[in-house]
């Protein structure tokens, strides 16, 4: 595949089709795009073979991916009504991620690619995560600060143009934020994932009602760590245990979620501020969370930055993020990657792709 664009049809009035195929953790995710649109989003997860564990096992995510690759590929060209013939190009999510998890999609993407003859594009997740926004909101301001949260990333970008350049800014130095939401839900005996289960008692208490450290909040640095706001959480709840007393878990719930989103919206205005751009984006699944995205709003409004979040189904990982990247790297000429690319686990975001 040394042709940029070989195997793919340009001149469709619409631009090109392109499949986007998304295993880094627990989700099959496959989605097609054409150009700025999203044609079918399809998404089998085996979160549910996971919350008996208290958190994602990566066998268990392997396996899952060989079970619903097929039929979620299947699905989503049914859903989009297409054929194989229509796809003018695949793009997958090379890195970062479960590296067994990565090596079934990786895998898939190469055999449907070479079968239909058109370009692979390996692409970098937290890149992807980015480039998603387009779908919902069209083409990304350059340059824009992108804050990326989710169960592995708590990463802030600069990203003059997602298919070309993203520098990173700050990144998590231990537990990333929906990390530190599924550890304090364990603790708070709320289910696993713990973001949703959080963001919903939350609404039912106090965010001012205890009042948890903000970690690295004036450090200097855009760098996260909620490593000391979980362990205070765990210690604040086992004194109340101690004691006899009963845990208001709606308070705390409210409490940490409100230490978490003020430390991220901070952050994310300080990057703003410190690089003058005035338009941030958040993506990732923590994204989804409703008084993050309360927050980053008041937050721009009094800043005179413009805030984009893609609704709360493009934020978790999926296939349309994948595709949506993979038509941003066809359309502006990048060369496609190699038949021997590798899964990356560590992928760097600098690496927008492979």
């Amino acid at each position: 595949m040394s042709s940029v664009n070989e195997g793919a049809d340009m001149s469709r009035p619409d631009g090109p089709v392109v499949l986007g195929i998304e295993t880094s953790c627990d989700e099959t995710g496959v989605g097609i795009v054409r150009g700025h649109t999203l044609l079918a989003d399809t998404i089998a997860s085996s979160m549910e073979e996971h919350a008996r564990f208290g958190g994602v096992v990566p066998e268990v995510a392997s396996r899952a991916h060989l079970e619903a690759m097929t039929p979620t590929v299947e699905s989503a060209l049914a859903k989009a009504g297409l054929r194989f013939s229509d796809i003018d190009a695949v793009a997958v999510t090379a890195g970062p991620g479960l590296a067994g998890a990565l090596l079934v999609g990786v895998a898939a993407a190469k055999a449907y690619a070479l079968g239909l003859g058109v370009p692979l594009y390996g692409v970098n997740h937290l890149a992807a995560h980015v480039a998603v926004d387009q779908l919902e909101h069209g083409p990304l301001p350059k340059p824009a600060i992108a804050l990326l949260v989710s169960g592995g990333h708590s990463s802030l970008l600069l990203v003059p143009d997602v298919a070309q350049d993203v520098v990173s800014l700050g990144s998590t130095v231990d537990d990333a934020a929906g990390e530190a939401f599924d550890k304090v839900a364990r603790v708070l005996g709320l289910p696993f994932p713990g973001g949703p289960h959080i963001d919903r008692a939350a609404r039912e208490g106090s965010g001012a009602a205890v009042a948890f450290p903000r970690g690295k909040l004036d450090d200097g640095t855009l760098d996260f760590s909620f490593s000391g706001l979980k362990t205070a959480v765990a210690r604040w709840v086992e004194a109340r245990v101690a004691s006899g007393e009963t845990v208001p878990v709606a308070d705390v719930a409210a409490s940490f979620q409100e230490a978490v989103v003020d430390v991220l919206t901070r952050k994310a205005l300080q990057a703003c501020a410190r690089y003058d751009v005035k338009d941030l984006l958040i993506g990732g699944g923590v994204a989804a969370n409703s008084r993050l995205r309360a927050l980053a709003q008041e937050r721009c409004d009094a800043a005179g930055v413009r805030l984009r979040v893609p609704r709360p189904g493009l934020c978790t990982d999926n296939g349309a993020m994948v595709a949506a990247l993979g038509s941003e790297l066809l359309a502006a000429g990048v060369e496609p990657s190699s038949l021997e690319i590798p899964a990356d686990s560590s992928l760097p975001i600098t690496a927008i792709h492979v």
